[in-house]
């Protein structure tokens, strides 16, 4: 308790960072105003300016107890990597060791690039790839037993010069967007901004659970989801771990993890406990797109390294458990001036904010325009299982709008005016000691995978364990083209204030068929999104394609963050990873029923006989057993042939040369065969003796935490 008392959180705070607080103290002026001038306009830094930067880095890193750095990067393995260099240099001609870091060595890196995913962009012998340092997102320290690390945030490209990293076109996407936004506000006179940022904040989705049960559970361990597993007698239904009060155990790791992220800047603000047992989730605040990603791939490490402390596991996967929720992280996106606007701010009149009308109508023109596009960018494996599951929103993409909103759009498609807005009011308790609270004019959707959320868009449909670099790529990508679009037109117009009236109505006339404020896991949603001509994406798979049609390759080349062969690429591994996963789960499949539970169930059917042999023995009446061990050796036989089967199907799979087939069919056919193992499996589970069991059941796994 003393050493709660005793955390002074503006003091840890980004004490492990390379602040512009510590720039400003230990680099000379001219320096330190080359390094805001690089990263509030862009540019190069000269060479000298680097050596001293370099060197005033190293010697904070060095002072903190670090005796290596390296470049941080974020390759389409969708996590981070790392290549340790001690500071060391050859010793003096006294033996003494010198420390050193140059300029060069701060701005690019040289990492083996051959064993990266990189869809066929690069030959496994050729190793050559770059990392260059990302200025704008600071340099921090990583602790843990390897010592300390200076970690420098970079871009990771191939020798030819692709992108072989999320980073990349994220940082092209938002140059992008801020040049195309610079063009809109400037139509609406705005003349001090001098770029437009995309702001992020995302919201974590995670389970925790007990480190040695964990361990008991291949597919925990491989696969990072329960592969088997029958339901607990109590699940989610009464709604009761849903910001339930935070067990001990529980909050101590939390407590642990808020530090972690509060030295490395990482601004963790709230934390409960989620709708489904033993989930959890943290949200921080909001901060420029490219740092909100590397802060939620720190975020995500973070979780992982501190719960070892607490002999606990946290499981990102997006369904780590059958029957409960599973985990998504919310991406909160919004677009702001660098002189205080909000873009997405509707004020206290949107109907009367042309400005905010224009940017809407924008983005709704986008979302529609490119829904299978932001569709693609949040499918990973596991958020197949999420996706239209009636626990996140649906596959397909839809702009929720809310009431205040969707009337203003309302009348500007029925008569060219808003006339009026919806107001919030104010809302009555009836409780005489409670005070007054200001109504909001609009209600939240949590169906949907677009939502206004009153000055910001929450995309829902990110997965838990994916990185939200693509998610906001895609987001910058298509709104900046409709942003360069709409100023196109109005950048000509003789008559700005007529052109941009008739614009907005064009653009909601057209798109109005993406906002939907209705329930979203409803069946009557599904139809009446294909009578809309609205996609509905069902697999990461399918999805994929999506990234090299005609209109994809015109938007992202156009605004040079993707080149055709860059996209082509990144189908090509969405094929390559989606099916080594299934094929790992598949293969985990087949060694968990052929070694653990056959087995068992095996040896439970074996005292079922003895026991039958020994009542009958006795002149007892034995049919209770005997129809139990009938029923035990029916699904004992339904799981041999499931799983020769599942064998089959694996083979099959392995045999199919082309990427794409062979994707496809782990989807088709190889998924469907895992899910036939399963089935006989969990319903042993429900029969066989507890104590013959060989791995901890969901109850243990999820409450006894």
């Amino acid at each position: 308790m003393s050493d709660v008392l005793n955390l002074n959180v503006e003091e840890i705070f980004a004490s492990k960072v390379f602040t512009f607080g510590k720039m400003k103290e230990r680099l000379p002026k001219s320096v330190y105003r080359e390094v805001r001038r690089v990263m509030d306009h862009g540019g190069e830094l000269s060479l000298a300016a680097a050596d001293v930067i370099a060197k005033a880095m190293k010697d904070w890193a060095v002072e903190n107890g670090a005796t290596h750095y390296t470049h941080w990067f974020q390759p389409l393995t969708g996590i981070t990597a790392e290549k340790h260099d001690a500071f060391v240099t050859h010793p003096d001609e006294d033996g003494k060791m010198i420390m050193e870091f140059s300029g060069k060595e701060l701005i690019k890196g040289e990492p083996d690039a051959s064993s990266f995913p990189s869809g066929g962009l690069r030959a496994t012998f050729e190793a050559r790839g770059y990392t260059a340092w990302d200025i704008t997102s600071p340099a921090f320290l990583k602790e843990d037993a390897t010592g300390v690390i200076l970690c420098i945030p970079t871009a990771f490209c191939s020798y030819t010069g692709e992108a072989l990293d999320k980073k990349t076109p994220l940082l092209r996407s938002m140059e992008a967007i801020s040049q195309q936004a610079l063009r809109i506000v400037r139509l609406f006179g705005n003349t001090e901004a001098t770029k437009v940022v995309a702001s992020v904040g995302a919201e974590q989705e995670y389970f925790l659970v007990d480190r040695e049960k964990y361990l008991q559970r291949e597919d925990l361990i491989f696969a990072g989801r329960t592969l088997f597993g029958a339901p607990a007698p109590k699940g989610q239904e009464l709604e009761d771990h849903y910001f339930g009060t935070i067990r001990e155990r529980v909050g101590a790791y939390m407590k642990d993890l808020n530090i972690e992220l509060w030295k490395l800047g990482v601004t963790a603000r709230t934390q409960h406990n989620e709708v489904a047992p033993a989930q959890h989730e943290l949200a921080p605040v909001y901060e420029s797109a490219n740092i909100a990603v590397d802060h939620n791939q720190l975020v995500m490490e973070t979780m992982k390294k501190v719960a070892g402390r607490h002999g606990l596991t946290c499981l990102l996967h997006e369904k780590p458990f059958a029957g409960v929720n599973g985990s998504g992280k919310h991406n909160n996106w919004s677009l702001g001036t660098d002189n205080g606007v909000n873009m997405l701010d509707p004020g206290d009149t949107p109907n009367a904010n042309i400005q905010f009308l224009l940017v809407l109508a924008c983005i709704l023109k986008a979302v529609d325009t490119h829904g299978d596009l932001l569709r693609q960018s949040a499918s990973d494996v596991g958020n197949d299982h999420r996706l239209g599951a009636n626990e996140a929103p649906p596959a397909i993409i839809s702009v929720f709008l809310g009431e205040q909103l969707e009337d203003v759009v309302k009348q500007l498609v029925e008569t060219g005016e808003a006339a009026h807005c919806l107001e919030g009011g104010k809302l009555e308790t009836g409780v005489s000691t409670l005070p007054e609270l200001e109504k909001d004019a609009t209600d939240r959707n949590r169906t949907s995978p677009f939502a206004f959320t009153g000055n910001k868009f929450e995309f829902r449909m990110v997965g838990s364990a994916d990185s939200i670099a693509s998610p906001n790529t895609t987001l910058n990508a298509i709104v900046a083209e409709a942003f360069c679009e709409a100023a196109d037109l109005l950048e000509q117009a003789d008559d700005f204030e007529l052109a941009v009236h008739d614009l907005i109505k064009e653009y909601m006339t057209k798109h109005q068929r993406i906002i939907f404020n209705g329930d979203g896991y409803s069946d009557e949603w599904v139809a009446e999104a294909a009578r809309r001509g609205l996609p509905n994406i069902k697999s990461m798979v399918e999805a994929a394609e999506t990234l090299t049609t005609e209109k994809a390759v015109k938007l992202f080349e156009k605004f040079g963050i993707f080149t055709k062969v860059e996209l082509e690429s990144r189908e090509e591994i969405i094929y390559e990873i989606y099916a080594k996963t299934i094929n790992i789960e598949a293969l985990t499949m087949i060694n968990m029923a052929g070694k653990k539970y056959i087995p068992a169930v095996i040896k439970y059917t074996k005292s079922l006989a003895d026991a039958v042999i020994s009542v009958r023995g006795a002149g007892a009446d034995a049919s209770v057993q005997e129809e139990l061990l009938q029923d035990v050796s029916k699904r004992l036989a339904a799981a041999k042939a499931a799983l020769s089967k599942l064998e089959k199907a694996s083979v099959q799979a392995g045999k199919i040369h082309n990427i794409k087939e062979q994707a496809f069919y782990y989807k088709d056919m190889v998924k469907t065969a895992m899910e036939e193992l399963r089935t006989p499996i969990d319903e042993l589970e429900m029969i066989v003796d507890k104590a013959m069991w060989p791995v901890p059941s969901y109850g243990e796994l999820t409450f006894e935490v």
